[in-house]
């Protein structure tokens, strides 16, 4: 069975609805994965999503057809590692910072990248709010009891593997589209699932763990990928990039329902912080080189 769908007939409304779907399955995924922890550890959900998110991508964007050229080579090697890395740092941060927050200090890393030779002085306002932002996420002074240290730098951590995987990907993915992310999760897993499994929990061994993983995989890989391939051919890229600045707020909520996680009014202004300021930058900033365009019509990172 295939999730793929074609985005022919789908208007720019359900575009719209299909990418906020997408999100809510993407961050429903991660509390259900954080929710496994004290079962099979950080580690091990992140072996589990990986190598079962892997297949179903490879199902869904048969990767053994593509051909790369020997320049394309090492970018696809760095794309992997940074797929993986980015997975595997996104979960351990998760153990000890909300979800909502942890989601939008790795958001840090693409918007980084976005506004990186910013010249204008609207520019800067977006550059200001983001640092607004990680001044109230980040501990410091009274607000280090609030977050753990570790998990915000495991957050932040993710955050530059993302970047590192959107310039990788840029260079990887020329001529092959969203197929490519199937086999750079191919080479995250070769590494990271024999990594995850080797740190994991004595629960991931039990045969109960293996449906609920499945449905981590589908949730975080296989639906958000296939809907957000409809929207990417239906929507402009800079409406696309704006409502992708909303996952964070879409993080915390699904955190809030689903693990009983709550912000502090710091966090949740930090978290607000972070989406304006990648909101605006996605609206406002002129691409230079095409780097911006790039940026945005990159699909959420694989969590």
């Amino acid at each position: 069975m295939s999730l793929s769908f074609s985005g022919k007939n789908a208007t720019p409304a359900m575009s719209v609805a299909l990418l906020l779907v997408a999100m809510m399955s993407l961050q429903g995924g991660a509390s259900l994965a954080k929710s496994l922890f004290p079962v099979v550890g950080a580690t091990g959900i992140t072996a589990l999503r990986l190598g079962l998110g892997t297949l179903m991508l490879c199902v869904i964007f048969k990767p053994w057809r593509l051909r790369f050229t020997r320049e394309q080579r090492l970018p696809l090697l760095l794309y992997g590692l940074a797929l993986g890395c980015m997975n595997f740092l996104f979960y351990l941060s998760l153990r000890t910072v909300p979800l909502g927050v942890a989601v939008a200090l790795e958001f840090t890393g693409p918007l980084t990248l976005a506004l990186l030779g910013t010249r204008r002085l609207l520019d800067f306002i977006w550059v200001a709010l983001a640092v607004a932002g990680l001044w109230f996420l980040l501990p410091f002074g009274e607000s280090l009891h609030a977050i753990d240290p570790l998990g915000a730098a495991l957050a932040v951590g993710a955050g530059a593997c993302w970047a590192v995987y959107i310039l990788a990907g840029q260079r990887a993915g020329a001529g092959h589209g969203p197929a490519t992310v199937a086999l750079g999760s191919v080479i995250a897993s070769l590494i990271f699932v024999p990594a995850g499994l080797a740190f994991a929990e004595p629960g991931i061994w039990h045969w109960s763990v293996i449906p609920v993983a499945l449905l981590v995989a589908l949730l975080c890989s296989a639906i958000p990928y296939s809907l957000e391939m409809v929207a990417l051919t239906r929507l402009p890229a800079r409406i696309f990039g704006t409502l992708m600045s909303l996952e964070p707020a879409v993080a915390a909520l699904s955190g809030i329902l689903f693990l009983g996680e709550t912000l502090s009014l710091k966090q949740s202004l930090g978290l607000i912080a972070i989406i304006l300021a990648s909101a605006g930058a996605t609206l406002t900033l002129k691409p230079r080189n095409n780097q911006l365009k790039k940026i945005e019509l990159n699909p959420s990172p694989p969590q």
